[in-house]
């Protein structure tokens, strides 16, 4: 029935050519998969049960794909273990799972629910770095000093057993109260993910922030509430040791390995007119993106950033910056990645719910096997297929999100609320309420006290008489006239 959950997110998923279940053979060919471990899968490789390890997720995760681990050596130095959950090791080249990992190429995550790119079996119980089980990972090992600096480090395959799953709420607690389970552990990576994070920003890397919107959602998936994630310094904590993992994999392969077949997420420089069109918009605002040899764009960016942070056009100015930049993909020519400052960059931490990283797991397997994986051409039509699916699960996971606050608008026909104009185009105004970042349009024909004309230069309408405008950025108060569930749609007009 249209209106139902199921059926809109089902519709949704349609509507971008996407899957939403899986078949009866792909789900035998994952039950034919033995769970158990051999004495000859541990003999071949580092045992690493004994070491204190640990899992950071969201509250309502279902699948782990990575840990971390530490301990001190006996020099004083560091050992921290990444391990990634080895899907490899169970997915077979030629195997249905394997094609319809390819296929999907990615888990879509949707306001409700997660479409994961391979069987439940696997995802959140094989593969899964559970608390309290020994596991198959995939690891890269670095000895770090007092200072994060890398004086050792290894890939290869390992056995673990995670001693503690936090949610990123309790990792935060941790942190910030410096007690609680594996306190040790948690403050010395705290404080080691805090130096890499400072390293990254002063070779330019890019600071931003995005607010993740989040509903309370009832048993038939109606929403109750919105909140927003914040991202807190246990986030930081996890990102940065992941950064450092696929930024080195991707280095020993295309520095130690060079010329060779490789899949990288590359980022390109942006468009500088589109650079150009930002700078010339945030001066109405009284900012500068003060751009020279002395001061990079990133540099710059960040400081932008940095200036307007909780300022009433922070959500405007972020989102222009961030629609001003290009998007990453993956590819075997390797570019850099601009957004993070690094020269070599690739997905290594996430086999689960990419497929690129699969790629990658079996690339770096057999560099360390002294193997060729022979030309590019296999791998650059994944690559692009792998960017394609990735952009498609992007914009379906945001229909969804429309879908939901149009639905959470639905009862507030008549309320008014403060906002923020998001938008504007030649039949309207878009504006953003402040309080749950809910986007609605004002039609341009319901501004009735002129005739407001189009000005794309300075991302305003005006009046033709009165000369009166309507700006980015500018805050206005909006009535709710109409949430249109099927066109997924807020039609707003000024209070």
């Amino acid at each position: 029935m249209p209106g139902e959950n199921d059926t809109e997110m089902h519709a949704i998923l349609a509507e971008f050519e996407l899957p939403y279940h899986f078949t009866e053979e792909v789900e035998a060919d994952a039950e034919k998969i033995p769970a158990a471990i051999t004495p000859e899968d541990i003999k071949a490789r580092r045992d690493m049960r004994g070491v204190p390890t640990f899992t950071i997720d969201p509250e309502d995760a279902k699948d782990f794909d990575d840990a971390l681990s530490l301990k001190q050596l006996a020099n004083g130095n560091w050992e921290v273990g990444i391990h990634i959950a080895d899907v490899t090791h169970y997915v077979k080249p030629g195997s249905l799972l394997e094609d319809e990992a390819k296929q999907r190429a990615t888990s879509i995550y949707l306001v409700d629910r997660v479409v994961p790119m391979l069987p439940e079996r696997l995802s959140n119980h094989i593969c899964s770095l559970n608390q309290g089980e020994d596991k198959l990972t995939y690891s890269a090992i670095f000895e770090l000093n007092e200072k994060s600096e890398i004086i050792n480090e290894w890939f290869g395959r390992t056995i673990i057993n995670s001693d503690k799953r936090f949610s990123y709420k309790e990792a935060q607690k941790v942190i910030d109260t410096g007690d609680g389970d594996m306190k040790d552990e948690v403050a010395v990576l705290h404080r080691l993910a805090q130096q890499l994070r400072t390293k990254r920003f002063s070779a330019g890397a890019f600071s931003f922030e995005k607010v993740e919107v989040k509903f309370d959602l009832d048993e038939k998936g109606k929403p109750t509430g919105i909140k927003f994630r914040e991202m807190g310094t246990s986030n930081q904590l996890v990102e940065e040791f992941m950064l450092l993992a696929n930024k080195r994999v991707a280095e020993y392969v295309g520095k130690i390995r060079k010329g060779k077949t490789f899949v990288y997420r590359i980022h390109d420089k942006p468009d500088p007119e589109k650079i150009s069109n930002f700078s010339h918009f945030i001066k109405k605002f009284g900012y500068k993106l003060s751009e020279d040899d002395k001061t990079p764009l990133p540099k710059a960016m960040n400081r932008l950033l940095h200036e307007v942070e909780g300022k009433k056009e922070q959500n405007i100015i972020e989102t222009l910056a961030l629609r001003s930049m290009a998007k990453a993909i993956y590819s075997t020519e390797n570019i850099g990645h601009y957004g993070l400052a690094f020269r070599y960059y690739t997905h290594f931490t996430s086999p689960i719910r990419r497929y690129p990283d699969m790629m990658v797991h079996r690339l770096l397997t057999m560099y360390l096997d002294k193997e060729n994986p022979g030309g590019k051409d296999k791998y650059e039509k994944l690559c692009d297929h792998s960017s394609k699916m990735e952009r498609l699960a992007t914009e379906a996971e945001r229909a969804s999100i429309k879908y939901k606050q149009v639905e959470f608008m639905s009862d507030k026909i008549g309320k008014q609320f403060e906002g923020v104009i998001s938008g504007v185009t030649e039949w309207g105004i878009y504006v953003e309420i402040i309080e749950n970042q809910c986007e609605g349009m004002i039609h341009i024909r319901e501004l009735a006290d002129d005739f407001y004309e189009y000005d794309v230069e300075n991302y305003c309408i005006k009046g033709r008489h009165t000369g009166k405008e309507y700006m980015l950025g500018d805050r206005i108060n909006v009535e709710v006239v109409k949430a249109d569930l099927q066109k997924k749609q807020l039609d707003y007009r000024l209070a």
